[in-house]
């Protein structure tokens, strides 16, 4: 009886501090630190308004038409959905048990923070009680508490960590200021939009949050489709998300029929609560209690690693970095990583998992993840011209961005720039030579002007580069195939004859020869550890460049000499569904049309009998643009080609060391001649999906020039010329597999400078 009074008179004193409370309008707490003297109870902080939480981004490729998401990147794996694409059961599971008064009473559950406060005043734990507005607060306070913070630093660690005890310390004040800003949350949304937004925020275990990341990760299905017994489950989590996940059960728990005690236990106590207001049958409970906790764990999908199932983690890295990279998406790099992680766009990209797929197959055909005693690559990528659009981009590795023993794992990408991939690049050899051609028409030169091959031994004194000093060095340069002492260059660029490309870079100037391929947009893929060098040894392609660069150029030249910038990115949209501005490809005229049109001219012969490259030739009946490119004792190897739709290029040889492909027998043939059987399937895949492609342009006469009376084709070697400067440069830049740091290197490695004649390294073979 003494107790029933002391209860009685406990409720009616907890009761009246509540209505006190609930009515007087300016209540302060600032003591917390939360709100000001000025604040009114009434008022609602501005990041107490509903909005969409941090939500994970994707990133979609195209396969067959339709859009394949390949990638996530998140803080917390969410994914913001409306109340309609939620499962009845789970919206019920919820308020049932939860806050079984939500749709009646006001922000407040009454009689729950009555309870709980009364078990406090007795001196008991600090109870629960909470309604599910006040869990929501509770939710977007500890939100705030990671955003507002800049977790890289101990500071905004130790700043986020106190934020944190502090919204969830189990104080009286902290359940005070929880049920004013629920008020304030009532006061301005309907009851819908806070349930849906509870739902959304609300963790489920690890980073997991928000019933459907929850819905897809635990059981495979969207939150629209969850049964009963799995709404109950993740509503069971919420409880206590640590120890009720259902992807960690403990070894007691999984060795039994049931497994996951604690968690079926809390799931049935969810089922009971449904039952008993009348939300589910009691053949449904009954049926619902004897089910097994089943999970079907969807492993969660963060970061470029899992785009590996799609052979594209190498692409998704390219747009992560691109995007890094891009004031469009942020100020500094890291408001643009916080956008990628927390603003729930879908970045739509320009990959062909169909085409990707049938480059993967080709290069790993032909080269493997790793050959003993060499340290060996093979990348290939291709780009749209007229778009810049990069279609596919592959390599013979595995994609790891974690330090590893495994030699065919790395997160080096070979087909871009160091800055998007951690690669130096690769000397280009002979397919170098496009740009010297194109100069040598820009100068009024025709394609059946004759040029002597006879000269092997040149001194740098001999060239002129109006751009840079002149130095007096040797180059010694030499051919792979005998050659007549003459030959027109329209041939030279057939047979890709080092000597004729020599002699032409003495009628030219190399600054003109290096300003043409900076049209095309050639650039060095590292600028800092190796520039691009304009001295004579450049006109057989000893810059280190990448192999989308190379692929880019080409384009341009099939594209009437516009050269169009390479992009990722199609397009973006916000977790609200609302377009993001991207950047465009910014086409340039890069070389006159009418010199685009005598280099296409020429280089349509490489591919055709006799030609390097003849033995790449699909056989397709498409017109297409190529040169080949070999270095000394073929360390590296390249075929670059181009139809009017569709640009590619592919590199095969030595990511560091010297040791040449002309003798080394890989996968039942020689290293050098790897590209031709790669370039075979990709091109006529390319060709194939593209429809083929239109006639090249014919060039004026006025650069052909006088045609003489045919000859017998000369029989080519599928192999280019030799150079002969070699051992001058510096120390051979050096990678290892698995290190996502630095590649390039080859024999000789670029010197540095351009002004005296800088050295470059080993000259190639083309």
């Amino acid at each position: 009886m003494i107790g029933a009074l002391i209860g009685f008179v406990g409720l009616s004193v907890v009761a009246g501090l509540l209505a006190a409370m609930l009515v007087v309008p300016t209540l302060s707490v600032a003591s917390e630190g939360v709100v000001t003297a000025a604040d009114t109870f009434n008022a609602l902080p501005s990041y107490l308004k509903i909005t969409q939480p941090a939500q994970a981004s994707s990133i979609y490729a195209k396969q067959g038409g339709h859009d394949v998401k390949i990638a996530s990147f998140y803080v917390q794996n969410r994914t913001d959905v409306a109340l309609k694409d939620i499962s009845l059961s789970a919206t019920r599971s919820a308020v049932d048990t939860e806050d079984p008064r939500f749709y009646k009473e006001g922000a407040i559950d009454v009689q729950g923070t009555v309870r709980g406060v009364l078990s406090t005043t007795l001196g008991h734990d600090v109870q629960g009680g909470s309604s599910i507005t006040q869990q929501y607060v509770k939710n977007v306070l500890v939100q705030r508490c990671a955003q507002q913070y800049d977790p890289n630093t101990k500071e905004g660690q130790a700043s986020a960590t106190a934020c944190y005890k502090q919204v969830t310390a189990t104080t009286p004040a902290r359940k005070l200021r929880e049920m004013r800003y629920a008020i304030g949350v009532e006061k301005r949304y309907s009851k819908d939009d806070i349930l849906r937004s509870y739902l959304n925020i609300v963790g489920f275990g690890g980073t997991v949050y928000g019933i459907q990341a929850a819905s897809e990760y635990y059981f495979g299905v969207p939150a629209k489709n969850l049964s009963l017994v799995q709404a109950a489950t993740l509503t069971a989590i919420i409880n206590n998300p640590a120890n009720l996940r259902i992807d960690q059960p403990s070894s007691k728990e999984n060795g039994k029929a049931n497994g996951y005690a604690l968690t079926k236990a809390r799931r049935d106590y969810v089922l009971r609560s449904m039952h008993k207001v009348g939300d589910i049958t009691d053949a449904q409970l009954a049926l619902a209690t004897k089910t097994p906790i089943q999970p079907r764990i969807s492993p969660q999908t963060n970061g470029c690693g899992t785009a590996a199932r799609y052979d594209a983690g190498y692409f998704c890295k390219y747009v992560e970095l691109s995007i890094a990279a891009d004031p469009a998406f942020g100020k500094t790099q890291s408001d643009r990583l916080e956008t990628l992680t927390e603003g729930g766009l879908a970045i739509h990209t320009t990959l062909n998992l169909d085409l990707q797929k049938t480059s993967q197959n080709a290069v790993s055909a032909y080269m493997p993840k790793y050959v003993p005693g060499m340290n060996v690559g093979a990348a290939s990528t291709a780009v749209e011209p007229g778009t810049g659009r990069i279609v596919t981009m592959v390599q013979n590795t595995t994609f790891n961005e974690v330090r590893s023993s495994d030699p065919g794992s790395t997160s080096v990408n070979y087909n871009t720039d160091y800055d998007r991939g951690g690669s130096q690049g690769f000397q280009t050899g002979s397919s170098f030579k496009a740009f010297t051609l194109a100069a040598w028409l820009e100068a009024g030169h025709t394609l059946n002007e004759s040029v002597s091959t006879t000269e092997h031994n040149y001194v740098d004194s001999e060239f002129t580069n109006s751009c840079y000093g002149i130095g007096n060095d040797p180059w010694p340069v030499s051919n792979a195939d005998p050659a007549p002492a003459s030959m027109t260059v329209l041939a030279a660029t057939a047979d890709s004859v080092n000597t004729a490309f020599a002699q032409m870079g003495k009628k030219l100037d190399l600054c003109a020869i290096q300003n043409t391929a900076f049209g095309m947009g050639i650039h060095a893929a590292d600028a800092k550890s190796n520039p691009f060098i304009s001295v004579p040894p450049m006109i057989l392609g000893t810059n280190y460049i990448a192999p989308l660069t190379m692929a880019t150029a080409y384009a341009g030249m099939a594209n009437h000499g516009v050269v169009c910038t390479p992009i990722a990115i199609d397009s973006i949209t916000d977790a609200t569904g609302k377009s993001l501005p991207v950047s465009k490809t910014k086409c340039t005229q890069g070389m006159p049309q009418d010199v685009a049109a005598g280099v296409d001219y020429a280089l349509q012969n490489v591919l055709k009998p006799g030609g390097t490259g003849a033995s790449a030739n699909p056989g397709d009946g498409v017109p297409i643009i190529a040169k080949t490119g070999t270095t000394d004792a073929a360390v590296q190897n390249w075929l670059v080609t181009s139809t009017s739709r569709i640009a590619q290029a592919t590199w095969v040889g030595n990511i560091s060391g010297s040791v040449g492909f002309y003798k080394a027998y890989i996968n039942g043939q020689y290293g050098y001649s790897l590209k031709f059987s790669m370039d075979k399937i990709i091109i006529a895949a390319l060709n194939q999906a593209y429809k083929g492609g239109d006639a090249f342009p014919a060039p004026p006469q006025s650069e052909i020039g006088y045609v003489a009376p045919p000859k017998a084709a000369t029989p080519s070697k599928n192999s280019d010329g030799k150079s002969g400067r070699s051992g001058a440069g510096t120390t051979p830049g050096t990678t290892s597999v698995g290190n996502p740091g630095i590649t390039g290197g080859t024999s000789g490695g670029n010197g540095k400078g351009n002004g005296g004649g800088g050295k470059n390294g080993t000259a190639p073979k083309n």
